[in-house]
């Protein structure tokens, strides 16, 4: 069974993929619709220094998010991870890293459940 405290932290994790979701998307399709061209992503994310710094730091937090997703994946037995890093790249790392939090946090909660004998 999920506790309260592990239930409240998913739905957290939630409420953060959503609106991640929609504030990369709401920018993605407005550069589209303004005929931004996806061959000119990388150019722009490196448009000024402080754009490059953003980008830089965003690509090294996605490896380290990556890196800890596999390792977590195996450690825990959580199913699927090709979805999580498909998602990090399809979508955004922000949207799939609070989505795989759940995933950790509900496959935690099913191995305390299954350590005390308390399975459903």
């Amino acid at each position: 069974m999920v506790s309260t405290a592990r239930r409240n932290l998913c739905a957290l994790y939630g409420v953060i993929a959503l609106i991640a979701l929609v504030a990369t998307w709401w920018h993605n399709v407005a550069y589209i619709s303004s005929g931004g061209k996806l061959v000119d992503v990388v150019t722009s994310a490196y448009a000024n220094h402080v754009a490059g710094s953003l980008t830089n730091d965003l690509m090294l937090l996605t490896i380290a998010a990556l890196v800890l997703m596999v390792v977590e994946t195996r450690r825990l037995g959580i199913k699927h991870i090709w979805v999580y890093i498909a998602l990090c790249f399809l979508i955004a790392i922000s949207v799939a890293f609070p989505l795989f939090l759940i995933a950790r946090e509900r496959r935690l909660a099913a191995l305390a459940d299954g350590a005390t004998g308390t399975q459903q």
